[in-house]
């Protein structure tokens, strides 16, 4: 072998797609390839009729290939793919910024290996500025992620509340179904299940010809078909139930039954285990207990690419849990609580994408401005579970962001003024203070609370100037890229070619869901949820949305492994520890993120950063 095809040989072991190729392959490759040393001098060869494809070593270069505008390109980008992928000869024009070297391949070469799906996959990803990473659609554990529309399959079998119980039982029968749902005006009132049959009828000697609605039983735990496969089984684990309705969330009607015979169906592993456990506890002390063998948990389970996928949701509905236990101990010592209230979530938490350094951010919702005494109530509940979150392992928040701060403690009237003094004044210290409210949920307490500040504050959060506002802070942020599609690392820190992934690159992904969520009238605070919830009128076409969920789990993914590889808690994943195809992953997800942030910046505020 040759000097020069052992140097191309060595580059491309390392160079995605062609690092998948067996070395028999790779040695055809390399048989016809050429080693160039471009400067301003002799860029002007790349004018030659014959199609080639080229893969830059190193250097920096302007390209116009037939892919539309001048691309800026360095070290590990390819060019001229689309005449290969075409079979056409395109005009070529390559301006030299620094020079360097590049591969040039012979394009009968390279098409007789687009019959491998690696190889072609790859190109056409690079042409269709599509995120390399056919594992998301394979991976063992996105079913997690899968909407309950397209689980529950089958039509609802319900019964209007005045059937009898014998009526009641032969439809079941009939229907080869253990649990059966009670209607009244089409909306969901019970369930009544075989248990119900055998305990409260048979056991009781009931008289079956009595309506059906004197054995169910009354408003049942329920979930909205807007949820996941992973919601249904977090709740049916903690509610330790079998059969949970599901709700058509528009109409409010039924839509079908979710049943532990579907989850096992479904499920692939047993990732819920903790959160059962953390359900079980009974004392402070255990609680804690089993809250730190969370990162155990995941360091023992978090194995393939895709259980990094649903660790967030794990981690955030273990940290519902965990809240909910510590309400329910304050509670049991002090009393219920003087008024309705609801326990809000703010950012990571809220959006179900928690890590292992996420802290505390949350909330007090109250039906009404409380007098001193309820206030001192609520005071001591919020700083107990506050203080108990932490001793659980989800620390404080450096910014107060927590339901101790009695500045978070709002009578609903005052969490909508406030929200007006946001639209009225959205400065950019304002945005900065606040943008982190705008993912919300309810943990805890009265949803119906919550829903009611929705419900108020969604027109508020539509209004064009205060989505202007939002938009031109996203623009602050910038991903890390260079003019030259070179890596930008992190200044100052220890490892030299580490990116921030959750400043530079989720939390652009987050702000441009936020947006178009908020003005598509969107509540749910999930990141994937609202990209997939959009509507038609939304102007995030399908695909780009799609696109924006895969880059956003790719990036997701990336953080965990490198907490749970590191035993550490930052964000900073070195890039010298990626492969060469999660390296085009990452540079073609960057890419991605800024061409939607321009075209969110220039929807709602015209452009202007």
């Amino acid at each position: 072998m040759t000097a020069i095809a052992k140097q191309v040989e060595d580059f491309l072991s390392s160079s995605a797609p062609f690092d998948m190729l067996n070395e028999a392959q790779r040695s055809d490759l390399i048989r016809n390839a050429d080693l160039l040393y471009v400067t301003k001098d002799n860029a002007g060869q790349f004018g030659a009729k014959e199609s080639r494809l080229y893969l830059i070593q190193s250097g920096q270069f302007s390209v116009e290939d037939g892919e539309g505008a001048a691309r800026h390109l360095s070290e590990g980008d390819y060019f001229n793919y689309t005449a290969i992928l075409d079979n056409q000869t395109y005009p070529l024009s390559v301006t030299v910024d620094s020079p360097g070297l590049i591969y040039s391949f012979a394009a009968r070469d390279v098409t007789g290996l687009l019959d491998l799906v690696e190889v072609s996959s790859f190109f056409n990803g690079l042409r269709n500025n599509a995120l390399q990473n056919h594992a998301i659609a394979d991976s063992n554990s996105m079913w997690l992620y899968k909407s309950l529309t397209d689980v529950v399959s089958k039509a609802p079998v319900a019964a209007h509340c005045d059937t009898t119980i014998v009526e009641a039982a032969k439809l079941m029968t009939q229907e080869k179904v253990s649990s059966l749902l009670v209607t009244e005006n089409e909306k969901l009132i019970g369930i009544v299940t075989d248990r119900d049959l055998r305990s409260r009828v048979v056991a009781e000697a009931f008289d079956t010809h009595r309506a059906v609605k004197d054995i169910m039983t009354a408003a049942p735990a329920q979930i909205g078909s807007n949820r996941t496969l992973f919601d249904a089984m977090s709740l049916m684990t903690e509610k330790n139930i079998h059969h949970l309705p599901v709700i058509d969330h528009l109409s409010q009607s039924p839509m079908g039954m979710i049943t532990a015979s579907d989850i096992i169906r479904h499920q692939r592993g047993n990732v819920l285990f903790i959160i059962g456990e953390l359900t079980k506890a009974n004392s402070l002390y255990e609680l804690i207990r089993l809250s730190w063998q969370l990162p155990h948990y995941f360091a023992a389970h978090a194995k393939r690419a895709g259980d990094y996928d649903i660790a967030g949701k794990i981690l955030s509905q273990a940290t519902d849990v965990m809240t909910r236990k510590l309400i329910g101990f304050f509670q049991q010592d002090n009393g219920k609580a003087p008024m309705m209230f609801a326990w809000l979530v703010y950012g990571s938490q809220a959006r179900e994408d928690q890590t292992t350094g996420s802290d505390q951010d949350s909330g007090l919702l109250l039906a009404s401005k409380p007098n001193e005494k309820q206030a001192a109530y609520f005071a001591e509940m919020t700083d107990y579970v506050c203080k108990g979150l932490a001793k659980c392992g989800i620390k404080l928040c450096d910014g107060n962001i927590m339901a101790s701060n009695p500045k978070l403690r709002l009578a609903l009237d005052d969490a909508v003024s406030e929200a007006q003094q946001w639209v009225n004044s959205p400065t950019k210290e304002a945005i900065m203070h606040f943008n982190i409210f705008l993912d919300v949920r309810c943990a805890a307490g009265d949803a119906s609370l919550f829903k009611e500040l929705q419900k108020r504050r969604a027109p508020l959060l539509q209004q064009k100037m205060f989505l202007a506002a939002l938009a031109r802070a996203s623009n602050e942020v910038s991903v890390p890229l260079s003019m030259f599609q070179k890596f930008s690392y992190e200044k100052g820190r220890k490892q030299k070619d580490t990116i921030d992934l959750k400043t530079r690159a989720v939390a652009l992904i987050n702000n441009i869901a936020r947006i178009y969520a908020l003005a598509d009238g969107i509540t749910l605070p999930n990141t994937v949820t609202r990209l997939e919830s959009l509507s038609e009128k939304s102007e995030l076409s399908s695909k780009d949305a799609a696109n924006l969920k895969d880059i956003w789990i790719f990036l997701n993914r990336l953080r965990w492994r490198h907490q749970l590889e590191n035993k550490v808690t930052d964000n900073l994943v070195s890039v010298s520890t990626l492969s060469s195809i999660q390296k085009h992953q990452l540079k073609a997800g960057f890419k991605a993120i800024e061409r939607a942030n321009e075209a969110m910046v220039m929807k709602f505020s015209g452009g202007v950063g």
